[in-house]
């Protein structure tokens, strides 16, 4: 008899999830809250109890070949960076042609999620879900949870004092939709992340005034490299702001730039440096987003010091059984298609029982280590932050999907050199091992075509493709010379 597994939540890593299991001989039912697939790529017109928001004018941070399912490219004809809409419509196409949607219940909350009477024997979960006021519980032998982490807003209002005393409007970057209602207005944006960029510069075109503040300041990119070249194609990994339109807005006048904010008064922000803007009209804060997963007791994800323990970000280590897994929590430095698709296809081999996890004490000295490295490299965070190429090669040698790129210098050399000096693009995480696409080796010598594409709208000479290894050996002689002066001063 095939295990049931209930999946919560219809966006990527839903769809994900759903898929994996299929491949691992599981049965899964997902429910969903909306009447969609998609999750946060789903747009509506205002926001909704209990769903992820988006505004209008979101565009993409990831290109397009970084950010696939690894045996789904996008059509050549799509932009390297998509609006929300052909993003969402790429979603439901991987959905319709995987043949996904029958598994999915919309319209379904999952009210309750709970250890069944014989948990430490069967590992089961009672599940209560909720349709039309009618209430059904279930038992399933395991859970996924796919609900992402951009539904419950962090509005950190007393970390402002005299806020409430601000006679201005406020509101959280997840209820913003466009910039009609601030038309003319003086706006703050708390916030320099890539919502409050995005923000501040679609503000910046109709509003009369617009101030970001930032506590520490961020490296702030274009999507656009050299030669007209997505960023991350040629790059390794993707850390700061990317806003094509913010430098040019601030040397224009149009956004300005302040620190931290240290009160509101009736009218106004005081900031601290003890500059002043005011009157204000209307603060933004996007201060990014807590985690809640109210159907579940909460000791369960967090069990210490009210942080988030998981091993590798998605498995709880005290559960007696390891049959519950957040898909798609975690943002490393890269896409969140492939990292939820990679995740899923772990989880479901755990559930399956192919793959197993080590003992309690591995898992909670592995956690404290990959702690100790964020708080390094992130500082302090809610986020479950991750170097994208690391995590991704971990959890693949966990399912034995990582190449081997030696054995692929000998055997295939032409592919070994796509992999080794090109992007880490998600088909390589199909090109070998169990869930193996066919079409992976192709997809990989084909990726810079495919870049180049949509952008050849007109007869000119032939492209030239970036040269990563080059790339790569001028970044490494730099960072040579620095450390040299760097020797020579000290």
């Amino acid at each position: 008899m095939r295990r049931r597994v209930v999946i919560i939540g219809a966006g990527v890593s839903g769809l994900a999830s759903i898929r994996a299991c299929l491949e691992e001989g599981l049965e899964p039912t997902c429910f969903e809250k909306s009447d969609d697939v998609g999750g946060l790529w789903k747009y509506t017109d205002h926001a909704e109890e209990g769903r992820a928001s988006i505004y209008q004018s979101v565009f993409t941070n990831s290109c397009k070949e970084m950010m696939c399912f690894p045996d789904f490219p996008y059509p050549d004809d799509y932009p390297n960076y998509m609006h929300n809409t052909e993003l969402q419509k790429y979603i439901k196409m991987f959905a319709q042609k995987k043949n996904l949607l029958k598994y999915i219940q919309f319209e379904t909350v999952v009210t309750s999620v709970k250890k069944h009477a014989n948990f430490s024997v069967t590992g089961q979960w009672d599940v209560v879900t909720e349709k039309d006021g009618n209430q059904e519980s279930s038992v399933f032998d395991a859970v996924l949870i796919c609900s992402g982490h951009h539904v419950y807003p962090n509005l950190p209002v007393d970390s402002f004092p005299g806020l409430a005393k601000f006679q201005g409007s406020y509101i959280h970057s997840r209820d913003y939709k466009g910039p009609e209602a601030f038309k003319g207005k003086r706006v703050l944006v708390i916030g320099l992340g890539n919502s409050g960029s995005d923000i501040a510069v679609e503000l910046s075109h109709t509003a009369s005034q617009v101030f970001i503040s930032t506590r520490s300041g961020s490296w702030v990119m274009s999507r656009v490299w050299d030669d007209g070249y997505p960023w991350d194609m040629v790059t390794l990994r993707k850390e700061p702001v990317f806003n094509d339109e913010l430098p040019a807005r601030i040397i224009c006048g149009a956004v300005s730039i302040k620190p931290n904010v240290k009160e509101f008064t009736e009218t106004s922000a005081v900031f601290q440096d003890g500059t002043e803007f005011g009157p204000i009209d209307s603060v933004i804060f996007a201060t990014g987003y807590g985690y809640a997963y109210p159907f579940l007791d909460d000791s369960i994800i967090k069990s210490r010091d009210n942080e988030v323990t998981l091993y590798k970000g998605i498995f709880p280590p005290p559960l007696e059984k390891p049959t519950l897994a957040v898909i798609g929590l975690v943002q490393s430095l890269g896409a969140a298609i492939p990292t939820t698709d990679l995740q899923a296809r772990w989880a479901a081999k755990i559930l399956a029982g192919s793959c197993t996890l080590p003992p309690f004490s591995a898992m909670m000295d592995d956690i404290d280590e990959k702690m100790g490295k964020k708080l390094k490299w992130f500082g302090q965070s809610q986020t479950l932050q991750t170097d994208y190429i690391t995590y991704m090669d971990e959890l693949a040698s966990f399912i034995g999907t990582k190449p081997n790129v030696l054995w692929l210098f000998l055997t295939d050399p032409k592919l070994a050199v796509e992999v080794y000096f090109g992007p880490c693009s998600p088909y390589q995480f199909r090109l070998t091992g169990p869930g193996k696409w066919d079409g992976a080796r192709n997809a990989i010598l084909t990726q810079w075509d495919r870049t180049v594409k949509p952008t050849r709208s007109r007869i000119v000479g032939g492209a030239q493709r970036p040269q990563t290894f080059f790339h790569l050996l001028k970044m490494l002689s730099l960072s040579m010379l620095l450390l040299a002066v760097l020797f020579v001063y000290h």
